[in-house]
């Protein structure tokens, strides 16, 4: 379901239908979510934003000189509060919902919900607004979409591994799965099963991809994964993939379209 935050006067409306107040544009901002920090930062508020997660590690300067508050799920409350934030930007899926409360108590904080392109288009639009950059997000958005009509396809069935011991893979109410099905690839999982399942490897071979990516985050796989697999699947095509190309729902999605454009050169 896809909610459109608006404005009026200073009241703005998250992703979770919350009603925000500021009193003016924000001038200090707090980013709990790193594909967002990179957003903030494409749309100009460099000087806005005074602290992020230790996950924000893009682009290089953000990361190297913000005041990090901890991890997306173990953020620390005090120091976000210390930094005198007017505004904090988190999402409902990459956030604790008992340390958002509790922040929500001390300052406002918008909050994004995405599982689709089009839930991100909207979030990217609702915090050109609520941080008065609208012409920079229109445009931001207007490249990403236009990129995505670029994109060439391809008709495989697809396994997309996030973890290892246990393994997991990203199920099909996910942002990561809208990104395969921009492809054309086809999720061998199904609605019955969760976001992100654990997965033994009788189930990989049960659900017979024919395509496995692995991901580089949260695990970071490598070569030696490809080789475990290929053994106990070796009829599957089984290719390490840019995590950050499928799952950072924010700028980086400017990249994204080329990114899997190389991938079906190389590989289909």
């Amino acid at each position: 379901m896809q909610y459109y935050s608006q404005i009026y006067g200073m009241l703005f409306i998250d992703q979770l239908k919350t009603t925000i107040e500021l009193d003016s544009y924000p001038k200090r901002i707090v980013s709990l979510v790193p594909s967002q920090s990179e957003l903030l930062w494409d749309l100009g508020l460099t000087n806005e934003l005074v602290g992020i997660t230790k996950f924000c590690i893009h682009p290089e300067d953000l990361f190297k000189n913000m005041t990090k508050v901890g991890g997306t799920k173990t953020l620390n409350v005090q120091k976000i509060i210390d930094l005198n934030p007017d505004l904090i930007i988190g999402n409902k899926e990459e956030n604790e919902q008992s340390q958002i409360i509790e922040l929500k108590k001390h300052v406002p904080v918008w909050m994004s919900d995405i599982y689709n392109l089009s839930d991100t288009l909207l979030m990217i639009e609702s915090l050109g607004n609520i941080t008065n950059k609208q012409n920079e997000a229109t445009n931001i958005k207007n490249q990403i979409a236009q990129s995505f009509l670029q994109l060439k396809t391809t008709s495989k069935s697809v396994l997309y591994l996030i973890w290892k011991n246990p393994f997991m893979a990203a199920g099909t109410n996910t942002f990561i799965n809208d990104m395969l099905l921009k492809m054309g690839l086809k999720n061998v999982l199904n609605q019955e099963n969760s976001r992100y399942p654990e997965l033994s490897i009788e189930d990989m071979i049960h659900l017979n991809p024919e395509v496995i990516f692995l991901s580089s985050e949260p695990y970071p796989f490598k070569e030696l994964d490809i080789n475990f697999l290929h053994h106990k699947l070796p009829n599957a095509q089984i290719i390490l993939v840019d995590g950050e190309m499928f799952s950072w729902y924010g700028s980086r999605l400017l990249k994204s379209s080329a990114y899997f454009n190389q991938l079906i050169d190389l590989h289909f």
